[in-house]
Formats: C-alpha cells, sequence, structure tokens
C-alpha cells in the first residue's frame, strides 16, 4: 500500500486527541503547511518542542511531518526574523518544506491522552480503574487508590514511570502517613490542579504561590519538571500512530529534544 497522505495522517491524529478537546486559550492543529499541495507521509517525527536542531534533524531524517506537543505558535506573530529564536525556527521548517502539528492540551484532556498516562505511573503503570477529571476542560486527572500507598512508594512509582532521578516535594507540616486521592496534571499543572481535593498534586512546575496554597490546605506537591511530565507519552503516541498504518508509516522520536534543564 502507498503511503498515507498528510490528511489520512491527521485524520488519525484528531482520533487520538480530537482537537476540539483543546482548551480556549490553546492553539492546536496543522500550524504550518509550506507545501501547497502536500504529498505523502512516509516520515513522522515526534518532539516535545520544536527547536532549530529538531528542525534539522527532521530534515536529516526526511520526515514528511513534525508532531511537536507544544506549539511553535502560540501568541500571535507580528514578524518572523532569522534574529529571532522563534522566528529562524519557523522559517527553517518552511524552508524545508516541513509540515508541523500541534496537540498540546487536547492531548491531555483526549482518553487514554497524556493526563491518563500520568495517572497509570501513580499506580505504577496500571491501567487506573476510577478517574476524575480534574480542572476545567478535563486536563488533569484525580486518582483514588484502592488501597492506602506509602508516600515512598508513589514517589519511586513516579521517578521510574517519568524517567527522573529526582523530584521535588513540598509537604505539609501534619502531613499524611499513607496516600489515597492523587491529582495529576502535565506541564504547568498549577491552574488546572488549583482547589481539588487530593492528598498529593502531581505536576512538571507550580508556581511559588500555588505550592503555598497546596501545602496550607494539607496537600503535598510533588513537581517533576516540565517537560518530564509529557516526554514520556511520546513512544504511547509513536506506538498508536504505527499500529494505524502498519509499516507505511515510519515513525521517530527526536533526539535533538530534550528538556532543558539538567542536573548543575
Amino acid at each position: 500500500m502507498p503511503a498515507p497522505s498528510l490528511a489520512e495522517v491527521l485524520d488519525i491524529l484528531h482520533e487520538i486527541a480530537p482537537l476540539e478537546l483543546a482548551a480556549e486559550w490553546d492553539n492546536v492543529g496543522l500550524l504550518l503547511q509550506p507545501n501547497r499541495r502536500p504529498g505523502r507521509v512516509r516520515r513522522v517525527l515526534l518532539t516535545i518542542d520544536l527547536g532549530d536542531a529538531v528542525v534539522a534533524e527532521a530534515k536529516r531524517a526526511r520526515a514528511d511531518l513534525v508532531v511537536s506537543y507544544h506549539p511553535p505558535i502560540f501568541q500571535p506573530l507580528r514578524r518572523l526574523r532569522h534574529d529571532d529564536a522563534k522566528g529562524r525556527t519557523l522559517l527553517l521548517a518552511a524552508a524545508a518544506g516541513l509540515p508541523v502539528y500541534s496537540p498540546h492540551t487536547a492531548l491531555d484532556a483526549a482518553p487514554s491522552g497524556l493526563a491518563d498516562w500520568l495517572a497509570a505511573g501513580v499506580l505504577g503503570g496500571a491501567a487506573p480503574k476510577e478517574l476524575r477529571p480534574c480542572g476545567d476542560g478535563e486536563f488533569g486527572r484525580i486518582v483514588k487508590l484502592e488501597r492506602p500507598l506509602p508516600m515512598a512508594t508513589l514517589l519511586t512509582r513516579l521517578r521510574r514511570h517519568l524517567g527522573v532521578r529526582n523530584l521535588q516535594l513540598a509537604k505539609p507540616a501534619q502531613r499524611r502517613a499513607a496516600v489515597r486521592t492523587v491529582a495529576v496534571a502535565a506541564g504547568a499543572g498549577g491552574s488546572v490542579l488549583r482547589g481539588a481535593a487530593a492528598d498529593v498534586y502531581v505536576t512538571g512546575e507550580m508556581s511559588h504561590h500555588d505550592a503555598l496554597a497546596a501545602v496550607a490546605a494539607g496537600t503535598t506537591v510533588v513537581l517533576a519538571g516540565h517537560s518530564n511530565t509529557e516526554r514520556g507519552f511520546l513512544p504511547v503516541l509513536r506506538k498508536r500512530l504505527r499500529a494505524a498504518f502498519g509499516g507505511d508509516l515510519d515513525v521517530g522520536l527526536a533526539r535533538a529534544d530534550r528538556d532543558p534543564f539538567t542536573p548543575a
């Protein structure tokens, strides 16, 4: 069978993460389409962020589409210039003829999407049996554990699931001996988790004042780093895209895409 068309790949991406689930403030979908009549899509490159190095990698790999979880176009653009980092990346992608698609919060909210994957990490990788949405737009999840879980066990599970060595922890003075409910949200989850009734919040990053408010309410806050709560889902997305097209679509993960923070 021939390689799928761009429209066929976008249809599957929409099935995985329906764009109508995205936040109103978000910018999702096909954000860059340099070719008037795009051809077949044989190779897709998945990334969390689109930067110059990822564009260069996509060119070397002869990718026909880049799926960037974070939208490279978010706020309205007043100009595109090579002396501006974001503008330069977009110009390089356009010059290379690379379409760029972003699912962002649509993927967070989707069934079996990123938020559900984070919730599975709370359970050591098992599929959650009982989940409740968290936050406006259902971009987070609340996991109710069948049995109380020691905090140390939860932290071990999260490190393994997210592929990180270190986590940041903000603890109330009167911390509960065991965890019964956990609320999760990818990326900067402070606004999603704010006010949620849970023993523990798990997200990538949170403002100082949101963390203080959570701790004052008796909730422990666990931070893993923004993209660390997102990057581990890319292999899941790759598997689902491959399954949809079999051997007719090659899907890779961008090696140049890394968390900007490293241990000092």
